[in-house]
């Protein structure tokens, strides 16, 4: 097992426990602690390169090389990392429930050179959760502009009104959609409240605070980036509006204006008075907006409750 000490301190300080690598042995070779003693730093080195004093249960004390041992929590995780592996050859791609297109081509701000951008939801079956490697709470296929989220996962975000998984439920471009989905889609209004405001709002100020930084730095803005944040702030201040969300805008005006923008045509402090006016647009929506205080967590949780025991009936839930 190769000792991995790129992330560690460059001297560790005294009171560390540390796992020996290497059988300690005494002047006549005899053994003294065995590969795998625990013992403490007592001393440090002045150097990075240079001996560290470790003291043994036994009483027993070396003077061993950063090499010849590793921290103690290190090792454990180093040594339990096999179970990573005990999913390997899983295709979760098997497992997908729905897929849907996302990006400018939802919204009809597609161009002749726009991605086709997909997300979506996979349920494994119970098996693979009751495993101690357990599931990841997302599958990525970066060459073809893919992002799946784990049920749980996705859920999860879904109270919190992350932007881009609501999009998903509402998005008018769904390539697939098991049964258990669809029960997902028919209740995805469970999702919707308030906290729009905040995560809409908050996202938003942070990219143009990062936007603004790039253009007194280095004198660029992401124009597309610019769009699509403009963009996702007038679809939250609807969504609080009418308490409605709608993905693809039909307002041929405002698709216009949009790519105008992405195509450079605006000036910075333009689009930065739209945001402005969009923020206190907002604002007034939220005094006014049917949406409830926070989401059915509730039913949420059922719902996962309820596809997760299907889950332990069968694994073709997404065929």
């Amino acid at each position: 097992m190769a000792l991995q000490v790129s992330n560690l301190p460059e001297i560790l300080s005294a009171g560390t426990q540390v796992v020996v690598e290497k059988t300690l042995r005494g002047a006549a070779g005899e053994p003294i602690c065995p590969q795998g003693a625990v013992g403490v730093v007592v001393g440090e080195p002045d150097t990075a390169d240079g001996l560290y004093r470790v003291r043994f249960p036994n009483a027993y004390e070396a003077d061993l090389a950063r090499g010849d041992f590793d921290v103690r929590k290190h090792y454990q995780r180093r040594s339990l990392g096999d179970l990573a592996g005990l999913n390997d050859g899983v295709d979760w791609r098997r497992h997908i429930i729905y897929r849907c297109v996302i990006g400018s081509r939802a919204y009809g701000l597609d161009t002749d050179d726009s991605d086709t951008d997909r997300r979506g939801i996979f349920l494994p079956p119970a098996r693979l959760h009751w495993s101690l490697a357990g599931v990841p709470e997302q599958i990525e296929d970066h060459p073809r502009q893919e992002c799946f989220w784990e049920l749980e996962k996705f859920l999860t975000l879904a109270l919190k009104a992350n932007p881009n998984v609501l999009e998903v439920l509402h998005s008018d471009l769904v390539e697939h959609c098991a049964p258990i989905a669809g029960e997902l889609c028919a209740m995805r209004g469970a999702f919707l409240s308030r906290l729009v405001y905040q995560t809409y709002n908050g996202y938003v100020l942070s990219q143009f605070k990062k936007m603004r930084h790039d253009l007194d730095t280095r004198g660029e803005v992401r124009w597309k980036h610019a769009m699509h944040l403009i963009r996702l702030l007038w679809s939250g201040k609807e969504l609080v509006r009418t308490g409605q969300m709608v993905v693809r805008i039909h307002d041929g005006a405002m698709v216009e204006r949009l790519l105008a923008i992405k195509r450079g045509e605006w000036t910075f402090e333009a689009v930065e008075q739209w945001r402005q006016r969009l923020h206190r647009e907002f604002d007034d929506a939220l005094a006014r907006t049917p949406l409830p205080e926070l989401p059915d967590i509730r039913r949420a949780d059922a719902f996962l409750i309820r596809a997760r025991h299907r889950m332990t009936e069968t694994e073709e839930i997404a065929r």
